[in-house]
């Protein structure tokens, strides 16, 4: 994170808007687009433009799981980010780009409309790094994932980012490449960069052998 953006963030923790969304995961670094229409999240948008600019992106868990306001229940460590471009529609709709700046653990703030909020604290990883067998192990996973997805579709693009940590490429290729959101849950959970780094790899490992089956390269 900058200074500018760590400053926004910061500024937003005590009161955090959250963005409610199935199937969405937000990781640091990763840039994520967004289609914003519903009333409510007109209004959160507007708030978030006004203020400091971040939200949370709260992975709804269980869309028949729903609290006394009739809120799903969303996981409670989720990604946060900064809007860093808003296009307004005529109708009143937005696409907005939010990048994403760290996992955020949510402590839900008693409701007030028209959206959610909560109170958040930002999570460190663990003091621990991935081997280079482990780093090389997850370029391998990753390289060879999106070498089969190109194949069967050629107009796929995914390059993996050159010097950054393990931990954070281990975050873009579950932004890019991990298809299941559980597992895209699972790796933003985990403070353990080496660990994160991991499940990643054995992921991309299981996702090719998958695709593989599918096209006929592999026999059951």
């Amino acid at each position: 994170m900058t200074e500018t953006t760590t400053l926004e963030l910061e500024a937003a923790l005590s009161e955090l808007p959250i963005f409610p969304l199935p199937q969405v995961v937000l990781f640091p670094h990763a840039m994520l687009p967004l289609h914003v229409f519903e009333p409510r999240y007109r209004i959160l948008l507007k708030d978030c433009l006004a203020t400091h600019k971040a939200m949370a992106i709260g992975l709804v868990l269980s869309s028949g799981e729903v609290d006394e306001q009739g809120h799903p229940r969303v996981a409670t460590i989720a990604g946060a980010g900064i809007i860093v471009e808003h296009e307004p529609l005529s109708d009143g709709r937005s696409n907005i780009m939010l990048h994403g700046q760290g996992r955020v653990q949510l402590d839900e703030l008693p409701f007030v409309p028209p959206y959610r909020r909560a109170r958040a604290t930002l999570l460190v990883d663990k003091p621990t790094t991935a081997s280079p067998e482990e780093r090389a192990v997850l370029v391998a996973s990753a390289s060879a994932f999106a070498d089969g997805v190109r194949k069967r579709n050629p107009n796929f693009s995914f390059r993996l980012p050159k010097n950054v940590e393990t931990a954070a490429l281990a975050d873009i290729c579950a932004h890019h490449l991990v298809v299941d959101v559980r597992v895209r849950q699972r790796v933003l959970q985990e403070l353990d960069p080496a660990e994160r780094a991991r499940i990643v790899a054995g992921e991309l490992a299981d996702q090719l052998g998958r695709l593989l089956r599918d096209s006929g390269q592999v026999s059951n």
